[in-house]
């Protein structure tokens, strides 16, 4: 299994440990009646999670010989506005879930005001980390990550696909369409995981075609893994409800294409993001290693 990689498994375990540690730091609980509020955001962004964002972004970020400190702290980001996004989902109007990560939901362990606070708070804590001047000094470098984070969080992304996604439930969705709808609503923030590195990089735009091509082939895997994992997986390895789609009637890129077309799907678009990397030597590994255990991963 990929994740027993030796560069992954140190690249998971070292982000793991940064990004909980990151978010200790900058989210301390005050002594005033905003308590509750700053637990429930502790309670979902430490001690859970993969970390996949913050690990392609300062992998990225890496190549390119940026200060850890500096990736650390935009990986945080990106990671806030993704459990952002898992805590609203999850709530009862959404997709009304009741396990994330291997415990109970925001909105029980807390309750359903708490988690729209909480993941508002996150959503807006995300910005204010980018525009530190703690977090990077050069201003334009700020703008940059804010403009590449907010394009790829809005309606024009994560949340344009996750709209998709609800429409999905009445209407019958084609594989174009699936595709686009995975783009955004996963693709768009794995891709901008890799876009802040190659900022954070000072990588101009026109020298990130290939990493803009890794980063769509990994999110197009990323989303048909979890596919199988939802049509096959084990909910105890999950940590969270699966069969969901297939109960409520939405087309996927398992029902569309079959389980085993999906599976070789995947397999190539994994070999086609490695190609994409072709130019870069031992620096590129772990994203090498990283875009290889997204397809092998059982959680």
């Amino acid at each position: 299994m990929a994740k027993t990689d030796p560069v992954l498994a140190e690249g998971l375990k070292q982000i793991q440990r940064d990004i909980d540690s990151a978010f200790d730091a900058l989210l301390p609980v005050p002594a005033d009646p905003r308590a509750r509020l700053y637990e429930a955001m502790r309670y979902a962004t430490i001690g859970g999670g993969k970390r996949l964002r913050p690990l392609l972004l300062s992998a990225t970020a890496a190549m390119y010989g940026v200060d850890r400190a500096a990736a650390v702290r935009a990986g945080a980001a990106i990671e806030a506005v993704h459990v952002s996004s898992l805590i609203h989902d999850d709530l009862p109007c959404m997709d009304d879930d009741a396990l994330r990560h291997g415990k109970p939901t925001l909105h029980l362990a807390y309750d359903e005001a708490m988690a729209v606070l909480a993941g508002d708070a996150l959503l807006t804590f995300a910005f204010e980390v980018l525009s530190d001047p703690a977090t990077i000094t050069d201003p334009f470098t700020r703008i940059d990550l804010v403009q590449a984070l907010s394009g790829a969080s809005g309606a024009a992304g994560m949340v344009g696909g996750q709209m998709m996604d609800i429409a999905a439930e009445t209407a019958s969705f084609d594989l174009p369409t699936v595709t686009r709808l995975q783009q955004l609503k996963t693709g768009a923030l794995l891709g901008a995981a890799v876009e802040m590195g190659a900022i954070l990089g000072k990588v101009p735009p026109e020298g990130r075609a290939h990493l803009r091509g890794y980063a769509r082939d990994i999110g197009l895997a990323f989303q048909i893994a979890d596919d199988l994992l939802d049509h096959e997986g084990d909910e105890a390895a999950a940590g969270k409800a699966l069969r969901k789609d297939a109960e409520a009637g939405k087309e996927t890129f398992v029902s569309l294409l079959g389980p085993e077309r999906a599976r070789e799907q995947a397999k190539f678009l994994v070999e086609q993001a490695v190609n994409h990397l072709a130019n870069h030597g031992a620096e590129a590994d772990l994203l090498r290693a990283l875009a290889r255990y997204i397809i092998e991963r059982d959680h």
